[in-house]
């Protein structure tokens, strides 16, 4: 099975299903509990500090050992899903969830979850794909296959053969087998984009109605679309110096000047290149020495200069939004895509129980 970091990355977050395409940014998996990792370990000095919540050198296939003695995690039409095809997914995961327990008990239940989320996927792929082949139609052509391995083999392995054939031998995989798995990713991601694409379009009524019923989802605090100049102290300079440079920036844009021509002149802050452009800023986004004037000005006015210890700043507010609900107009794409991924999960959860249904499956 084929390493795909961003699917199980997905699992973990709980996202939605099929968000997520796969066989893209596979690489070899590091092992886990192997003599040499052993040796480091035990060479490090005994005041080394400790995790106490978990031993880092623990092979996450420890518990999925214990759960499946036999290996054979389960069975779905005839494929075997083993504890290691469990264990190359969770393996990237596994320090992540180290770091982030509080508690071995915590560790342990959320890589429980999390190894019982990676079966029913592996067990999910195979019915899909399986319900992909039996429609006799329905092919993936080879010239595909052959792109996406090409792809692989320049972002994985630097279009080194000798890198490839020696990830094959880690892997326990020959070419074809290879082949085969990367045809099999393709089939997924074209079913999982097939059920997307079945439910891309909300009527009107259902947008307004669920915007009536959810209104306080709208909400918003007062806003302003900020463009911003802030001068810096080159040394030996002081704040009458800069100020006379920011009256003199603030005579040009009163002559006509677009104020983000001037902050692409003459602004230091991370926005320059943008012409000094923040987006929209909430009220509680800002120091209050910024708030205080920012919300004073009106939309395609200028701030006097502003003297800080960070330097001198001119505001420049290009729109301004109140406080209030937001009227649907504004917030119609927002519902639309909400509804869409609704309708998504509920709907991919109806396909996938129907596979499970109608497909074998063996649970250990």
């Amino acid at each position: 099975m084929t390493f795909r970091p961003r699917h199980f990355v997905s699992l973990l977050l709980a996202a939605v299903f099929g968000t997520v395409a796969f066989g893209q940014n596979g690489t070899p998996l590091p092992t886990f509990g192997q003599p040499a990792a052993k040796a480091a370990q035990a060479a490090q000095p005994a005041a080394q500090p400790v995790n106490p919540v978990a031993n880092p050198a623990s092979n996450p296939s420890d518990s999925l050992n214990l759960r499946f003695a036999n290996g054979i995690v389960a069975i779905a039409e005839d494929k075997i899903i083993t504890v290691a095809d469990v264990t190359r997914e969770i393996a990237p995961l596994f320090q992540q969830l180290q770091a982030e327990a509080k508690s071995q008990k915590e560790l342990d239940d959320r890589l429980t979850t999390l190894q019982d989320s990676v079966i029913q996927d592996l067990i999910d792929r195979v019915l899909i794909i399986k319900d992909f082949r039996k429609d006799e139609k329905k092919h993936i052509p080879r010239s595909y296959v052959e792109n996406e391995i090409a792809n692989r083999l320049s972002a994985q392995f630097d279009n080194d053969r000798s890198k490839f054939l020696a990830y094959l031998r880690t892997m326990g995989l020959t070419t074809r087998e290879f082949e085969r798995e990367v045809e099999e990713d393709i089939i997924y991601s074209f079913m999982r984009g097939q059920q997307r694409k079945s439910e891309s379009i909300v009527s009107p009524v259902r947008i307004e109605t669920f915007y009536n019923e959810n209104k306080d989802r709208f909400y918003r605090e007062d806003e302003v679309h900020l463009r911003l100049i802030q001068l810096t102290r080159p040394e030996g300079e002081n704040d009458q110096q800069l100020l006379i440079q920011a009256n003199q920036i603030l005579a040009r844009f009163k002559t006509g000047e677009k104020f983000e021509d001037l902050a692409k002149e003459f602004s230091r802050d991370a926005k320059r290149a943008k012409g000094g452009d923040w987006g929209l800023m909430r009220r509680s986004d800002f120091k209050s020495e910024f708030s205080d004037v920012a919300f004073n000005l009106k939309p395609g006015e200028a701030s006097e200069p502003l003297v800080l210890p960070e330097g001198c700043f001119l505001l420049f507010v290009e729109d301004r939004k109140f406080a209030g609900i937001q009227p649907l107009n504004e917030v119609r794409d927002q519902i639309e895509r909400m509804l869409i991924q609704q309708m998504s999960r509920v709907n991919q959860e109806k396909w996938l129980e129907r596979l499970r249904r109608n497909g074998y499956v063996k649970h250990y």
